[in-house]
């Protein structure tokens, strides 16, 4: 396996003022994700219920700001709000509606845009649902922050963009080559928050996610990432499938980088209209990553192969230099300390349900 990024922890108190900070790990002075006056800002987050959606609202909330979450639960869960259900202002809806948009960002100063269709295979299948919420809600939502005064919208975009070219690592200033439906739609979607920062002075940045992965991922998902699907295997006793030979590579970002990195790019003053990189700078071959799940899980099963998917890219890296530079980022947690958290939410959360059924 590729070697490790560098793991450190930031940790802040959620009943701390946001000003406040706890560190750990000899980290350096960052950015609390406050505004530049210092002070917490409302914000909302749209797909807020969702596996990314969640962690990014725990990360807002334990730096002090005030958080609006608006989901469909189309994708995202209601159970991964449970914990904090007290502590934000949900509203149930659809940003593919202009009225349910407008209604959502009335009040807030910076919108985080997570909510999307976030499925190659899914686009390739039903190219017109991903279109409908990745471009048209993305459109919906960059309207209804123009209109009601957003200083900032900071929106999930994807590695996918990049598509086929061989060039490794990716970095933001390369052509995008999209494959998948989903690819072009992400692409379409950077190409309107770009435009908005030109025309309209709405401030936009596009973080481009690299293979995100972590607790609350769904693996019973028929489109769920492969990390939760091969954990999920090994822990049933199944051979895990991989599709193709198993030495494409991806740059595999646990979810709390991501979380920290979104936070980062709330008020970070030369990020308006770029797209930034989100991810370890590190990648490991789906061979390789079977191998550490399988000692991860104390499993001897061997992983089953099939067939290449269609709308895969072969190899997936990022350069994160852009985002360690306008944002100020880095990674706070490498991937075998990702994959053994995860295993053991996975352990944790069937221990759970074991309890629950029960009783």
């Amino acid at each position: 396996m590729s070697s490790p990024c560098t793991t450190s922890c930031l940790r802040l108190d959620v009943r701390e003022p946001a000003s406040a900070y706890r560190f750990a790990d000899g980290l350096s002075e960052r950015s609390s994700g406050q505004n530049d006056q210092g002070y917490a800002v409302k914000v909302l987050v749209t797909g807020g219920g969702g596996f990314i959606g969640s962690h990014l609202v725990d990360r807002l909330l334990s730096a002090g700001h005030e958080v609006r979450v608006i989901d469909n639960f189309a994708t995202g869960r209601r159970e991964n709000l449970l914990h904090i259900r007290s502590d934000v202002d949900l509203i149930e809806g659809d940003i593919q509606s202009y009225e349910r948009a407008h209604d959502a960002v009335a009040g807030c100063e910076v919108v985080f845009h997570l909510a999307a269709v976030p499925s190659v295979p899914r686009s390739v299948q039903d190219p017109l649902t991903s279109n409908a919420t990745n471009v048209v809600g993305t459109l919906n939502l960059l309207l209804s922050s123009r209109d009601s005064g957003v200083r900032r919208v900071v929106s999930a975009s994807s590695s996918s963009v990049y598509g086929r070219s061989r060039e490794l690592p990716k970095h933001e200033d390369m052509p995008a080559q999209p494959i998948s439906p989903y690819a072009v739609a992400k692409l379409a979607a950077e190409g309107y928050c770009r435009s908005f920062s030109e025309l309209y002075g709405l401030e936009t940045v596009s973080l481009r996610y690299f293979n995100v992965f972590g607790p609350r991922q769904d693996p019973l998902s028929e489109y769920a990432a492969v990390i939760p699907k091969f954990i999920s295997a090994f822990r049933s006793g199944e051979r895990p499938v991989v599709h193709g030979d198993g030495e494409q590579s991806r740059d595999f970002t646990y979810v709390e980088n991501v979380a920290e990195g979104t936070l980062l790019a709330i008020d970070a003053p030369d990020a308006n209209g770029l797209a930034i990189n989100i991810a370890c700078g590190q990648r490991v071959t789906l061979n390789e990553l079977v191998e550490e799940l399988r000692a991860a899980t104390g499993s001897r099963l061997q992983a089953s192969y099939t067939a290449p998917r269609a709308g895969d890219v072969r190899h997936s890296l990022a350069d994160v230099s852009r985002a360690e530079r306008v944002l100020g980022y880095r990674p706070l947690v490498d991937l075998r300390e990702g994959l053994a958290r995860t295993v053991a939410d996975h352990e944790e959360q069937d221990a759970l349900g074991v309890q629950l059924a029960h009783r």
